[in-house]
């Protein structure tokens, strides 16, 4: 039985990471702002909260994230773009899951293997962009991909047998995604689960470090 840990367990993905990782047997501890209160923006809470958390776990998963807030849209173009409005992309997409990183060490084993997780996502690679738009969303994407770069390295000095990776779900059909479904083809929350959990139980240490998609491809930088 692994014990595993969600951040964000109250979302559309961590939900369904959560139930899935239930039914296989797994412990599960699930941590959110609407059930506890974790901000992620705010270091005190995430120091506080995962402080909190007793003994090691085989797996911390951080499904949190935003499209958007405040009822701020993608953009379409650079002349779309607004100070405020970037800096909350940045801080729920990226400052809030490197904060997170940097506590979640302490959460692991030392002599076994562990897996950090962050839910990424496609637009945040810069070589696969070819449309441009969606600016914030992506440079904030883009920006915890490079965190998880930088905690894996160090975490391969402290957790040798341990791996964190940034992963791409996919398009899953949550209220996240509601308006922007389109012409993309999209799974539901729980096909999203099993894909996300078999790419994890098939990952190495020799893969941490990477981005990878649902079905296990490295995706670009």
């Amino acid at each position: 039985m692994a014990r595993v840990l969600i951040i964000g367990a109250s979302g559309g993905i961590g939900s369904a990471l959560a139930t899935a990782c239930r039914a296989r047997g797994d412990a599960v501890s699930g941590l959110s702002r609407s059930r506890d209160a974790l901000d992620l923006t705010d270091e005190a809470s995430v120091r506080r909260h995962l402080g909190a958390c007793e003994g090691q776990f085989d797996l911390v998963l951080v499904a949190s994230g935003a499209l958007e807030i405040g009822g701020a849209r993608p953009e379409k173009s650079l002349k779309a773009l607004r100070a405020e409005a970037m800096a909350a992309q940045f801080a729920v997409n990226a400052i809030g899951p490197a904060l997170v990183l940097s506590h979640a060490p302490a959460l692991l084993a030392r002599d076994r293997r562990a897996v950090l997780a962050v839910l990424s996502a496609r637009v945040g690679s810069i070589g696969d962009n070819r449309l441009g738009g969606w600016v914030s969303y992506r440079a904030a994407k883009a920006a915890v991909n490079q965190v998880v770069r930088c905690a894996a390295i160090e975490l391969g000095r402290s957790h040798p047998e341990s791996i964190c990776v940034a992963l791409h779900p996919g398009t899953v059909e949550t209220e996240f995604t509601r308006r922007y479904l389109g012409r993309h083809p999209a799974v539901r929350p729980a096909e999203a689960a099993r894909n996300l959990l078999s790419v994890i139980d098939g990952l190495t240490p020799r893969q941490s470090g990477g981005f990878f998609d649902w079905a296990g491809e490295a995706v670009p930088w």
